[in-house]
Formats: structure tokens, C-alpha cells, sequence
């Protein structure tokens, strides 16, 4: 695996804390408490405050890029860069710190009912991650609410990729006519049609860049884009709640998008 790239998808928030509190995926999930509140009222009166703001995107897809250029903003090498943002700077460690993560996490998991789906290229994987994964997976399949998805060795050629050879593979036995694909048929086979919400209503890139690059190309296409300054090892809480007003300004402004 040449690059790693941990793209997060959930109903509400996600994020993690600043570079003083250890890369974790509980400091990421603590964040989706914040959103779990926003639901604790009572309907009536969340759909009148949504109203009021502008509404809350119910699905937010954050790339955590800009390790290189945080270090060199301070002349460091760019393997501190990674470890600000990782804690390790090889692939064989960040699959460690995944399976340390699964394991020490998954009581969390189930106590607060959160969903757990893992996408991208497995074939990749360490077989005692991998497993780890399905473990974790068919352990928090029946949850609702909160759904967290970790994409691993993920690109999206990669997922427009293998959704035509799975189209292909079906049109070849005959279970599907050529001319019935469409976006929807599409939309079913991409990896992120695990979500109740498939394509993002905020996706945000950390890296100082202006441009999502090779992520999300097919599921963002009606995204609201958001490109903080700050880069991913300081990117926190507040900096997230940023990007939510920036989102719900937008929507007064320009209304939703179907």
C-alpha cells in the first residue's frame, strides 16, 4: 500500500481532538456525542432550529490531508508530519494502530450503539485486521443513529472502478440488461451505498488545498465543498464547528440541494 488515506463518513460529526491528545479513534468518536445531542430534544423543535440555522448536514466526509506541509510550515521532515497526524509514518504501523484501535474500542462501539463500515481495497489489508474488521462489523451491523465508516486504501477511481466490473459481471450471467444501468443502478454499486446516506452533504479537506483530488469523484457531485486553512494535525473541534456554520450559512443562502 503506497498511500494511506482515512476518509470518515457519518451522520453528524467526526473528527478527532488536536495533536496534544494521542491519535485515537476514540478522540475521533467523542465528536459524534456532539452529534447524537443535537437529536436528544424533541423533533418539533430540532426541525424548527434546523429551520432557523439552516439545517445540519446529515452526512460529513472530512479528508484528513496536510501532514507534509504542517511539517515544513515548522522545518520539520515529513516523517514528523506524519506522526503529528498519524503517530507513526509507515502503512504497517498505521495497520497496527487500526488493529489496536478495533480492539481496545469495540466495547464503545457497542455501548453507544455505533455502526462500524469499513470501504476501500482490502486486498491490501493484514488478514489479522482484516478480520479484526468483519469482526467489527457484523458486531455493530443492526445499530442505527450513528454510523462511522473508515475508508482504507481508498480512491475514488478505485470505487468507480470496481462498481463497473461488478455491473459488467452481472450484465455478463444475465441478471442485469445493459440498458437498464443508470445512476441509481450506479449509486447501489459504489462502496459507499453502506451509508443510509451515500453522498456527503459537507465534505471537508484539510490539506490546504482547494480541490478534492482523487476522493469521492462520482458521490460529490451535489457536495457542499469546505477547505479550511488550518491543516489535519491541528484541525479540531473548533475548526469543525467552522465548517458546520459555513455549511448552514450556505444553506440560508442558497437552500438545499436535492
Amino acid at each position: 500500500v503506497s498511500t494511506f488515506i482515512a476518509i470518515v463518513l457519518i451522520p453528524g460529526l467526526f473528527i478527532s481532538r488536536r495533536l496534544s491528545v494521542p491519535f485515537s479513534i476514540r478522540n475521533i468518536l467523542r465528536f459524534i456525542k456532539l452529534a447524537a445531542s443535537q437529536n436528544d430534544n424533541d423533533e418539533e423543535r430540532n426541525e424548527k432550529r434546523e429551520k432557523k440555522r439552516g439545517g445540519l448536514p446529515k452526512h460529513v466526509a472530512i479528508i484528513l490531508d496536510g501532514n507534509r506541509r504542517w511539517a515544513q510550515k515548522r522545518g520539520l521532515g515529513t516523517s514528523d508530519g506524519h506522526k503529528a497526524g498519524a503517530r507513526r509514518d509507515e502503512v504497517n504501523g498505521l495497520m497496527s494502530l487500526f488493529e489496536e484501535n478495533f480492539r481496545s474500542e469495540m466495547p464503545f462501539f457497542q455501548r453507544d450503539k455505533i455502526k462500524i463500515s469499513v470501504i476501500g481495497n482490502r486486498t491490501k489489508i493484514p488478514q489479522s485486521l482484516l478480520g479484526l474488521i468483519r469482526e467489527t462489523e457484523e458486531a455493530t451491523k443492526s445499530y442505527e443513529g450513528k454510523h462511522l465508516i473508515l475508508a482504507i486504501d481508498y480512491s475514488g477511481r478505485f470505487d468507480i472502478m470496481q462498481a463497473c466490473k461488478s455491473l459488467a459481471e452481472k450484465a455478463k450471467n444475465g441478471l442485469i440488461q445493459v440498458e437498464d444501468i443508470d445512476e441509481n443502478v450506479i449509486d447501489k454499486e459504489l462502496m459507499t451505498n453502506c451509508s443510509e446516506f451515500p453522498n456527503p452533504d459537507l465534505l471537508i479537506r484539510t490539506s490546504g488545498e482547494q480541490r478534492i483530488s482523487n476522493f469521492f469523484l462520482w458521490q460529490s457531485a451535489y457536495t457542499e465543498l469546505y477547505f479550511p486553512n488550518v491543516l489535519w494535525p491541528d484541525f479540531g473541534e473548533a475548526e469543525y464547528l467552522e465548517a458546520l456554520t459555513w455549511y448552514q450559512q450556505r444553506q440560508r443562502r442558497f437552500g438545499r440541494r436535492v
